[in-house]
């Protein structure tokens, strides 16, 4: 868009677009925002934020300010053209009115408003304000601030002149409703990781983020030129790269648009994030396919045309990209995503879209480069090499069971049941916690698998490595799903992965080790929501006959004070659960293995991130980074045992 455009282009009230009224919001809450956990709470903040990047990707927004203040409201500034204010011809009313408090209204559907954007299908301002108990937006324009004030999408003040202004924006603050949240505290950590990926995204705009509740000081600012390019040096921060040369393509095709950034690593896994219109895509879709096409294409190519493949020889796309870390950013006009999250971009043009980019620039590329071309195809070949030597592990492991006669390991406690659907393991830290599992559990649905000893650290290992590992075999075999390519999700034992492992630094050490070797060799397991966490109490308490739990050191304080019933002088046992194998089974059974009574934590795609980049920089080869996390966050162990 030229500077002339960007001056002359109006955003006005006949720019808004009524689809439907807004009902059943409140109702339904899941439909629009996900869910009423957490997630949900948080994409309160993100549908708010994505009206700001849509001005941002018009070419109007610079600068994006997020705040959470105490109270756990929010505040998102920007310094965009602000809302219209002028009347929307389809209904008579302010187009501000109408954005907040119609479902579907916004400058998205017209064509004249955005040509791309990023929000929920252009619902995010009126859910928002359904979801919050009050909602204030100030709008800058024309040098005059416009005000509107709501209660749970029912307008408190109609829009009004409440001063004098000499810049542009909108301002949207609100406070989350907690008739309609399971919780209404937000995380900075959530927060702050969305806006910096909206900043790399968004190449040169500037975003800003605040903690602003007592005893919090938690301000960042993001601002990245390089765009995605940055992204995947961030990415790649705690890894060490086969060549310190990201490479970039980007390419357009009528209204859509497509980057990428790519680099190698020398660690073994993959890394594949990718975007529509800068909403994160976990489960990929028509672009990832693309980009993956193309790439396995292209160094298969390049490989035949520099002789370093032989006749028939070739590499599999699952070997040209082992240690790869890539980012896939697309905007297009009109994006279809599969289910109301967003999770998978399903526009089939766009596969075709990035897979010509790919095959185009990335060619060139390696001819251009022909030092990075070999480090690149050697890596592949290795690879391929690796899976050969895997294939023939896996091979191994099966004669061996066959000769054995048994495919499940001996320290497996199976359940009756045989239906999958039906069924959970519990893969336990320690045999004592183990004997406790067995003798507590429900043996009719319930499986028990203790784990003992010290785990393979799957940073430097192949799935070669991997079937030859005494520690985790028994977790591949008891799934019974295979591994990597070989996954298959139909042979599955079990329909509840439980990770039950103490609540201490041991503990978390165990469950990142496993997150991370399911989000490396066995990724549906978490992409389909089969992998828990079990959540073990930290504080048993005890008043006369009555025994309750609690979870937090907050609970413990609660508890006590419930048992006491205001009474200073009635006396109230605290002791702290050391670990799971101190509890005796009925215990185990009542505070972290009984459905009615437990409480279970769906590990989800992000977690599983998370864990990956957590292990990477304690168990990587780069030492500083590594110290620098140690002393940021030694103090965080400091209480944990007692």
């Amino acid at each position: 868009m030229s500077e002339n455009e960007k001056i002359t282009h109006e955003y006005g009230g006949s720019e808004i677009q009524v689809l439907e009224g807004l009902e059943a919001v409140r109702k339904r809450p899941g439909m629009y925002i996900g869910s009423t956990s957490e997630s949900g709470l948080h994409h309160l903040v993100y549908e708010i934020v994505d009206n700001s990047i849509d001005e941002a990707l018009a070419g109007y927004c610079s600068e994006i300010t997020v705040s959470i203040n105490e109270g756990d409201t929010i505040t998102v500034t920007d310094n965009g053209r602000g809302i219209p204010v002028d009347i929307q011809p389809q209904t008579g009313l302010p187009a501000l009115e109408v954005v907040f408090t119609v479902l579907h209204a916004g400058g998205k559907f017209g064509g004249g408003g955005y040509k791309v954007s990023g929000g929920l299908h252009g619902v995010g301002a009126s859910v928002v304000n359904a979801l919050s108990e009050w909602l204030t937006v100030q709008v800058h324009k024309g040098g005059d601030i416009y005000e509107m004030k709501f209660a749970r999408g029912e307008i408190t003040q109609p829009m009004k002149i409440v001063g004098k202004t000499e810049r542009t924006g909108t301002v949207v603050t609100f406070k989350p409703d907690p008739e309609m949240f399971d919780t209404t505290v937000y995380n900075y950590d959530t927060i702050h990781t969305r806006m910096q990926q909206q900043a790399f995204l968004n190449a040169g705009l500037r975003i800003m983020t605040f903690d602003k509740r007592q005893g919090r000081e938690a301000a960042d600012t993001m601002h990245y030129e390089g765009g995605i390019r940055e992204y995947v040096t961030w990415l790649n921060r705690h890894k060490t790269p086969l060549d310190e040369q990201v490479i970039y393509m980007s390419g357009s095709k009528e209204d859509s648009v497509v980057e990428l950034a790519m680099q190698y690593n020398d660690n073994y896994n993959e890394t594949i994030v990718s975007f529509a219109n800068n909403v994160h895509t976990p489960e990929g879709g028509m672009h990832e396919e693309g980009f993956k096409r193309a790439l396995t294409n292209v160094l298969n190519a390049y490989g035949k045309k520099t002789n370093l493949l032989k006749g028939d020889d070739k590499i599999s796309g699952e070997d040209c990209r082992e240690g790869l870390t890539c980012v896939i950013s697309v905007k297009l006009t009109d994006a279809q995503f599969e289910g109301q999250t967003k999770a998978k971009l399903g526009n089939a043009h766009i596969r075709t879209l990035v897979n010509n980019v790919v095959s185009d620039q990335l060619a060139v590329f390696l001819e251009e480069n022909p030092k990075v071309g070999r480090i690149i195809l050697d890596k592949a070949m290795m690879a391929s090499r690796a899976r050969e030597a895997a294939k023939r592990a896996r091979e191994n492991v099966r004669r061996k069971n066959a000769l054995e006669g048994s495919t499940l390991p001996g320290k497996l406690a199976d359940c009756n049941e045989k239906d999958p659907a039906l069924t959970e393991i519990y893969i336990v830290e320690g045999d004592s916690a183990g004997g406790s599992a067995k003798q507590g559990r429900d043996s009719r649905y319930q499986a028990i698998l203790p784990l003992w000893g010290k785990m393979l650290n799957v940073e430097k290992a192949r799935a070669d490595k991997i079937y030859g590992n005494d520690k985790l075999q028994p977790v591949i075999t008891a799934l019974g799903a295979g591994l990597g390519e070989d996954f298959d999700e139909t042979k599955l034992r079990y329909h509840k992965v439980i990770i039950m492992a103490d609540a201490d630094v041991d503990g978390s050490h165990i469950r990142t080790l496993l997150l991370t070797f399911f989000f490396r060799f066995m990724r549906p397991l978490i992409e389909k929501g089969y992998v828990y966490a079990a959540v073990p109490p930290l504080f048993k308490l005890v008043k006369g006959k009555t025994v309750r739990v609690a979870f937090s050191e907050e609970e413990r304080d609660a508890v006590s004070a419930e048992l006491r019933g205001g009474n200073p002088n009635v006396k109230v046992e605290i002791s702290r659960f050391k670990g799971l194998g101190e509890m005796d089974f009925e215990e185990l059974w009542e505070t972290t293995m009984d459905p009615e009574r437990r409480t279970l934590k769906r590990i989800t795609m992000q977690d599983a991130v998370q864990a990956d980049a957590i292990f990477t920089l304690l168990m990587g080869e780069k030492v500083e980074p590594r110290r620098e996390y140690i002393e940021k966050n030694a103090f965080r162990a400091v209480n944990l045992d007692y």
